[in-house]
């Protein structure tokens, strides 16, 4: 098990010593989002910006349209809180930034709501020419770390704080954006998780007796309409599930899709509906029903609708 904001962290060390046009901005948290790694093999390449995630993005911009590979990183709630200067100096510019916001969604925990990343999604799939990214694990976040330094284009990466359980094998995993991976073939019921909550449904399906079909959705932006649409057709209910707003996250995009074709089944989306809380992240997953023992009473109820 492993914080995606490590693996993070250890394979942009990594890519570093092969790719000298890759730079790291950060905003006075290197040590929480495990640039620090960079920062110390890597110094007059690292640029810490102070708490100015403003000026830092600007500078990741300008930095991209010189001809660098700029990765800024901060919490995923300060980072798009800078929502102006993304909008206009990255997504206008199609500057070639790597937004990266860890600590993101409520498992976080201690830290309290003003720290956690909900609504980070939501407004950057607003946005032209930007791609999103979630991972759910070590592997998958190597993966995704190393495709966003060798394609060009603004892209935001959300990581978690938390320990996320190992999901995939690096011998055979392959990430492509637009792609979505299925973890688990059944029947009725496709759930769909991203980030943290893959692997909270992944626990409920077994306590269930891994009976439903299992996605990954780390391509937030593209989505994977083709095996969206598929689903819609097969299956009877399509549960999405996201430490995120229920509006305007992975629940959202797959409703977007659903609408443009007909199909049989129903979407049920799970989500935060209220602001977060202060907790241990176990306690507010589980205050939440974000957790696997959560999700099975959800789906319990849901299957009565049936």
């Amino acid at each position: 098990m492993k914080a995606t904001r490590d693996s993070f962290g250890e394979e942009l060390a990594a890519l570093g010593e092969r790719d000298p046009s890759i730079v790291v901005l950060d905003a006075d948290l290197s040590k929480s989002t495990k640039t620090d790694k960079f920062a110390k093999k890597f110094p007059e390449r690292f640029f810490e910006m102070g708490i100015a995630e403003a000026n830092m993005i600007g500078t990741a911009a300008g930095l991209a349209l010189s001809g660098k590979i700029p990765f800024a990183a901060s919490f995923g709630a300060f980072i798009t809180g800078r929502y102006d200067q993304i909008r206009m100096s990255v997504s206008y510019n199609r500057a070639n930034v790597k937004l990266v916001g860890t600590h993101s969604g409520v498992a976080i925990g201690e830290d309290g709501h003003s720290q956690m990343g909900l609504e980070d999604v939501a407004l950057l799939r607003s946005l032209p020419n930007f791609s999103i990214y979630q991972p759910a694990d070590d592997v998958e976040t190597r993966a995704v770390i190393q495709y966003a330094a060798a394609e060009f284009g603004p892209c935001y990466i959300r990581l978690t704080r938390q320990k996320l359980p190992d999901l995939f094998n690096a011998a055979t995993y392959k990430f492509v954006p637009g792609k979505w991976a299925t973890l688990h073939e059944g029947s009725d019921i496709a759930l769909i998780g991203t980030g943290a909550l893959t692997s909270s449904l992944m626990e409920a399906n077994k306590k269930m007796g891994n009976k439903f079909t299992v996605i990954n959705a780390c391509s937030l932006k593209p989505v994977d309409e083709k095996l969206i649409l598929h689903l819609a057709e097969n299956y009877d209910l399509i549960v999405t599930a996201e430490d995120h707003y229920s509006i305007g996250g992975l629940g959202s995009a797959v409703a977007e899709v659903m609408s443009l074709a007909p199909g049989k089944a129903s979407l049920h989306r799970i989500g935060l509906e209220t602001f977060g809380e202060s907790g241990g992240p176990e306690e507010v997953f589980a205050h939440f029903k974000l957790d696997a023992a959560g999700i099975v009473e959800r789906l319990e109820r849901l299957q009565d609708g049936i």
